[in-house]
């Protein structure tokens, strides 16, 4: 029997975005993007959670170290998206519509490398306290 164990991190954070398809007008993004596809934007308050499974090593009991699960967070996701308007400040959506499902793979691509390979991560990321996306599924 495997002795896996997942492990959380919950953060938040402040982004402004707006979702659009540059091929379209405006007239058939709003038709399908809504009030979300608001020309001067419009903000979330997003809250993070990221998701650590592995086996506790034989000499910490961690699976991985919260603190530092809490600093890669904060390098790599807070301190680049955090009151940022995400279409005009983030490199990672200049040609990617920043739909909730594309800032979780986004988040996920982050996060990854700096994650050992042992333990499997899964990015799950709120964007209303009744909307949210997961990735990997």
């Amino acid at each position: 029997m495997s002795n896996k164990v997942a492990v959380y991190r919950r953060e938040r954070f402040n982004a402004a975005h707006r979702l659009s398809n540059p091929a379209w007008d405006d007239a058939t993004n709003l038709k399908v993007f809504g009030k979300c596809s608001n020309p001067h934007y419009h903000g979330h308050n997003y809250e993070l959670e990221v998701k650590v499974t592995g086996e506790p090593a034989s000499d910490t009991g961690f699976v991985i170290d919260l603190k530092l699960l809490s600093d890669i967070i904060k390098e790599e996701v807070i301190d680049r998206f955090d009151h940022r308007n995400l279409n005009l400040d983030a490199a990672e959506f200049k040609y990617l519509n920043p739909t909730a499902e594309n800032i979780a793979i986004v988040i996920y691509n982050l996060l990854r490398p700096r994650i050992d390979q042992h333990n499997d991560l899964q990015v799950r990321l709120y964007e209303t306290p009744r909307n949210f996306v997961e990735y990997p599924v």
